[in-house]
Order: C-alpha cells, then structure tokens, then sequence
C-alpha cells in the first residue's frame, strides 16, 4: 500500500514536469494532437500506479516518447505552413458577413443550436448581432459583431487614454517580490518607506500592487484571533 502510494506521488510529479515541459495552454485551447498526446499520458500513466507488479519505466518511458513526438509535431508546426493545416487543420467561417454559411456547419458538424451556445459564450445573446464567426482551430469561435453593436472605444471618440502601464505584486502574503522591485527600479527601502506611510509593514501585508502611474494599493493580513 505505501510503495502505491509513492508511486502515484512519483508519477503525479512526472506527468506534471511533462505538461509543464508541453507548453502553457488551457484546456479548451488544445490542439487535437496536443488533445490525444495528453489523453494516452492519463492512460500510459495509471497502468503502472495501480499494478506495482510493473516496473514504474514502463509507464515513463512511452511517456517520454509521447513528449518527443509533441516537440517534433510542435517544431513541424513551427516550420511548415502546410504541415500545420495537415496536423491542426484550418480555422473556418461559420458566418460570414452576418449569414450563417450552412455548408460550413454541415462540415463541422455543427448545429445551429451548438453555434448559438458558442455565441452566448462571446457574451453575444443575439445571432443577428453577429459579423463573422470563426471556427478556430482548437474549436474555440472567434466571434466580431456587426460595427453598430461593438462596444465602443475612447478612439471612437477621439479620445488618447494615458497610458496605464502594468500592474506588479510587490508583496503576496507577506512576501516581498523582489524581482518586481528590481523591475520598476525599486527596492525594500522605498517598499518600507511606502507602505510606513499607510502604517503597514512588508511582512504584515496580504497583498501590495503597484500600478503602471505609481499608485499602490496595500490590504493588511488579518491577525489570528485566539479564542
């Protein structure tokens, strides 16, 4: 029961240094080669967690050979255009110019029922709103509405936003981030004299951001009460 129980620990820290190594992508996102590689990993893995009559190799090594054939199939991705149609396909118009295209929903075997939840999930309620619908390759719709029921923009009316810049985590629950101190040419003696201000330690914070113009939000860790 023990050696199991180490196994599965084992396997579990494997297969997840092996998705890392995949590439960072949720799940909805998947490529089908991507798709099948990650099912036959679940597979390949759960022979030797559950029987410890097999040698734990025999589960990691077809899993190595399923992440060779990922970075060989990714640099082929990389490499040929044509290569990438034949191994992730290509995206296609599900409505075009706001008319439904019936012959590409037929070959996607979609209907028109699935096409109008794809929508709803765009946050887009009503079909007749929509401009183009495009069916990407990892089955995500890319949804553009009609140019009257876009939401509109400060450039529609002539309107230059400041520029925002990014936002950085300077302390997590009580730790400093270092490194995006160094990032906006700070250090622990301006983050001290900072947060001193709004009567904060470092270490006494649950969370310190700093935004792209210089204004810091800063939220104090609640202290545990004794009963």
């Amino acid at each position: 029961m023990l050696i199991t129980f180490f196994r599965a620990i084992l396997l579990y820290i494997f297969v997840l240094i092996i998705m890392r190594l995949m590439g960072k992508r949720e799940i909805g996102q998947l490529q089908p080669f991507e798709l099948a590689i990650s099912i036959m990993i679940a597979d390949l893995v759960t022979i030797p967690m559950a029987d410890v009559g097999i040698p734990i190799f025999n589960g990691i090594i077809p899993i190595l050979g399923l992440l060779l054939m990922h970075l060989l199939i990714s640099i082929l991705n990389i490499k040929s255009i044509k290569m990438r149609e034949i191994i992730c396909g290509k995206p296609r118009i599900l409505i075009y110019r706001g008319k439904i295209d019936e012959e590409a929903l037929r070959k996607e075997r979609f209907t028109i029922n699935e096409l109008q939840e794809r929508l709803r999930g765009n946050n887009v309620m009503n079909l007749a709103d929509v401009e183009y619908a495009i069916l990407e390759t990892s089955g995500q719709v890319t949804v553009i509405q009609k140019p009257e029921k876009r939401n509109t923009i400060p450039e529609d009316f002539n309107i230059i936003p400041e520029y925002e810049g990014i936002t950085y985590d300077l302390v997590v629950d009580g730790r400093v981030m270092y490194k995006n101190l160094e990032k906006i040419g700070k250090n622990y003696q301006w983050l001290q004299r900072e947060l001193a201000k709004l009567k904060v330690r470092p270490e006494d914070a649950l969370i310190v951001l700093i935004d792209g113009k210089g204004e810091i939000f800063c939220q104090k860790k609640q202290k545990n009460r004794k009963n």
